[in-house]
């Protein structure tokens, strides 16, 4: 079956608010600069796949979505009792002074309908899914907010939950305003809500009080902190978007022993053993597909990380911290110095540009925005390599009630040439899959990389 025309048919739409809420809910939850500097990219969407359990009569199968969607729409309930910021609207505070016109965005819990809730069903199977060389094209239908931005928080919701019904499968899709909370906090929401999910026939009791106990519930900051004013009106044009091309996105998997390999060559080519497994598999996709790219030896080359900040704080924040805490890590060269010096050079710049990365760092990065709102157009460099994500997110720890999800996917957010994610493999112990997003014909030249193709395993997750 072509999956790229297969369609997505929207069963039923609604919004579920918090089963209860706190009094703080109330309160206004105020941006920090961070938040403020990523409304103009695009929601977190990742999702996960399921196998339904086999059914001899038809009447079992739509029973079992039937109290599926049912389950997952009460697990969500109670769920975003803890994360109940997830329940709001973004609202903006302005200010017009002699000089110039300001604002502050927040979070407002009060005026809302709550979270989106999708039903959706496809004619797609997961071997359509899994089975085909490129991450179909259909998989973007399988998330809400297409092509939405942060900022379209203010009349969409913050977050979306989209379970599409394959011929012979499910599929979760959770759509997040990223600039509400970072991957790690999208995971723990995710693996929350199927936590909730699979304690509620164990754990409720007439009041209600076992099922709201989490092993690790969000911790969000303080209301009463500072109020962060930017120097220019929501609308202005300093904040731009930008349209992703045509690209060809593909799963890679490397398995535990190749991520071994990759790590012990660069640390013994430095003469270290400071060199991180995924310093080191990052390395090597920004050598690829710079090679790929066919650039001239003059030209630079970035490779960027998404940098988790929660353990830079002072103090460090522990990692149920609820937010924004990640930012860039970059180190850039010329091509030629790239690719005729060893692999391991590259993995010592990016290890020495992470050990660099302090929060006073970052605070001056954020000070120099505040006072010049930059714009993101030099985000989408056509020389850059971004690795997203983590292969340390628990992905496949989200089980609700249909076993080990099958794979991992993400949707249209976030995706540009060079933009790479990673995933932990689904067998475990330390195997990564890599979701690459190039051009057509970088892709076409990283396929035909022998050097590159000789250390991707088969798997069935990719």
């Amino acid at each position: 079956m072509d999956s790229s025309s297969s369609e997505v048919k929207i069963i039923s739409e609604c919004f579920v608010k918090p089963k209860s809420l706190p009094e703080k809910w109330k309160e206004p939850y105020h941006f920090s600069p961070l938040n403020h500097l990523i409304l103009s990219t695009h929601y977190i969407q990742k999702g996960l796949l399921f196998l339904k359990p086999s059914f001899s009569e038809s009447d079992d199968a739509k029973d079992f979505m039937e109290t599926l969607l049912q389950k997952l729409k009460d697990s969500l309930a109670t769920t975003l009792v803890h994360f109940y910021l997830l329940a709001g609207r973004l609202s903006t505070l302005e200010t017009d002074d002699q000089s110039q016109r300001s604002h502050s965005v927040f979070v407002d819990c009060s005026n809302s309908p709550g979270a989106g809730f999708i039903h959706a069903e496809s004619d797609l199977s997961v071997s359509d899914i899994v089975g085909s060389k490129y991450v179909a094209l259909a998989v973007h239908s399988f998330f809400d907010h297409h092509q939405a931005v942060n900022r379209d928080g203010y009349t969409m919701s913050l977050l979306s939950v989209k379970v599409t019904e394959l011929v012979d499968g499910v599929f979760i899709g959770l759509s997040m305003n990223h600039s509400i909370g970072d991957g790690s906090s999208f995971w723990q929401f995710f693996n929350s809500f199927s936590d909730i999910f699979n304690s509620q026939e164990d754990t409720i009791d007439s009041n209600n009080n076992k099922l709201l106990c989490l092993k690790n519930p969000p911790i969000f900051r303080e209301m009463s902190g500072p109020t962060y004013s930017l120097p220019f009106s929501e609308t202005d044009k300093s904040i731009s978007l930008y349209e992703t091309p045509v690209l060809k996105e593909r799963m890679f998997h490397f398995s535990s022993e190749t991520v071994r390999l990759l790590k012990s060559k660069a640390n013994q080519e430095c003469g270290t053993t400071n060199i991180s497994s995924f310093q080191s598999l990052t390395a090597f996709i920004w050598r690829s597909i710079t090679r790929a790219r066919k650039l001239a030896n003059d030209q630079e080359t970035t490779c960027r990380l998404a940098a988790g900040n929660r353990s830079r704080m002072n103090p460090p924040l522990p990692m149920d911290h609820f937010g924004l805490y990640v930012s860039l890590v970059k180190t850039s060269t010329t091509v030629g110095d790239l690719l005729g010096n060893d692999f391991g050079r590259a993995a010592l710049k990016l290890h020495q540009a992470v050990s660099e990365h302090t929060i006073e760092k970052l605070s001056a990065e954020i000070d120099r925005w505040l006072k010049s709102p930059m714009k993101l157009d030099g985000f989408f460099s056509p020389n850059v390599v971004h690795m997203g994500s983590s292969p340390r997110f628990n992905k496949y720890g989200c089980e609700f009630g249909m076993g080990k999800a099958v794979a991992a996917r993400s949707g249209y957010g976030g995706k540009y040439d060079g933009k790479v994610s990673a995933y932990p493999g689904r067998e475990g112990g330390g195997s990564i899959d890599l979701e690459v997003c190039l051009l057509p014909e970088f892709m076409e030249a990283l396929e035909s990389d022998q050097v590159f193709m000789s250390l991707v395993s088969s798997s069935s997750s990719s």
